[in-house]
C-alpha cells in the first residue's frame, strides 16, 4: 500500500489547458473554456445566492478571475428572488480530462456563510446523475473556519454529508483569505492526492470507501468554480458577514503526466 499512496517520483507533467486570466480589465470570462450556470434555485444545500452570468459577478480583472459576491436583491429570468449574486463557472461541454494534474492559485474571500469552492464532477452527470457520476472537491472552505480547507470524493454511497473528506489547516495565525494559495490534485487510477500549496495532506484510494460502494473516478472530470452563499454547511450570513467578498483566481492549470522520462532527441 505504502508504494501506492506515494506521491510517484520525480514528478513530470506536461500542461494540457490552462486559464491564466489576463484578458483586459473588465473582460468577461472565455466562453471558449467556461460556461456560466446561473440560477437561485438553491443549488440542493438550500443555498441562499442566485448565480448570474452578469460581468459584475464574475469578470477579469489585473490578470485574476474576480468572482464577486453582492448583497442585493436580483430576481432571475425564472422568477426566482434572491438578496445576494454570486457566479458559478463550468468547463462542462469545453473541456473534461480523465487523469493528471489539476490546480488553481485562489484568494478566498471570508465571512460566515461565505462558502468558495474549486471542485471537478464527472462529465456524464446527465446520464446516471450525482453522486453516480462522482465528484472530486479539490478546494472547499466555509467562512467560520477562516484556516482550514477541505478536500472531499463523493460518490454513490458517500456523498453529501458522507462524502470522503480530510481538513489542511493553516499554521500560526494565518488565514487562507489573506493571501493566494495554491490547491491541488493529483488523480491517477485508484489514486487521488489532495495538496495545499504543495503540502500533501490526504490520499484516496478504492479501500478508503465504504463497504460495497464503487469508485467511480476513472472517466472524464470537467472543473467547476463557485462562490455560494448560505446553505446547510456554512450556515447563512449573519451582522458580522460584510459585503461585496471576492475570489480572486490567478490561474487554473490542467497537467497530464508524461510517461516517459527520457529526453527527446529534440531536445539533445
Amino acid at each position: 500500500l505504502a508504494a501506492q499512496t506515494a506521491p510517484p517520483s520525480p514528478p513530470s507533467w506536461k500542461l494540457v489547458w490552462s486559464d491564466e486570466f489576463n484578458g483586459p480589465n473588465g473582460a468577461r470570462v472565455d466562453s471558449s473554456k467556461w460556461v456560466s450556470e446561473t440560477g437561485g434555485g438553491g443549488w440542493g444545500n438550500d443555498e441562499l445566492e442566485y448565480y448570474t452570468s452578469r460581468p459584475q459577478n464574475a469578470s477579469q480583472e489585473n490578470g485574476n478571475l474576480v468572482i464577486k459576491v453582492l448583497q442585493e436583491k436580483y430576481t432571475g429570468a425564472d422568477g426566482v428572488t434572491r438578496n445576494y449574486t454570486s457566479a458559478r463557472l463550468k468547463t462542462l461541454g469545453k473541456f473534461s480530462q480523465t487523469y493528471g494534474r489539476f490546480e488553481a492559485r485562489i484568494k478566498i474571500p471570508h465571512g460566515q456563510g461565505i462558502w468558495p469552492a474549486f471542485w471537478m464532477l464527472g462529465n456524464d452527470i446527465e446520464k446516471p446523475g450525482w453522486p453516480a457520476c462522482g465528484e472530486i472537491d479539490i478546494m472547499e472552505n466555509i467562512g467560520k473556519e477562516p484556516a482550514l480547507v477541505h478536500g472531499t470524493i463523493h460518490g454513490p454511497g458517500y456523498s453529501g454529508g458522507n462524502g470522503i473528506g480530510a481538513a489542511y489547516e493553516l499554521p500560526g495565525d494565518q488565514r487562507f483569505a489573506d493571501d493566494f494559495h495554491l490547491f491541488s490534485v493529483e488523480w491517477e487510477p485508484n489514486a487521488i492526492r489532495f495538496y495545499v500549496d504543495d503540502h500533501l495532506y490526504a490520499t484516496r484510494i478504492p479501500t478508503d470507501l465504504p463497504q460495497g460502494t464503487r469508485w467511480v473516478y476513472d472517466h472524464p472530470f470537467f472543473l467547476l468554480l463557485n462562490v455560494a452563499v448560505g446553505g446547510g454547511w456554512p450556515g447563512n450570513p449573519d451582522p458580522t458577514t460584510v459585503f461585496p467578498q471576492t475570489m480572486l483566481v490567478d490561474y487554473v492549470r490542467v497537467y497530464n503526466r508524461t510517461i516517459s522520462l527520457t529526453p527527446s532527441p529534440a531536445q539533445h
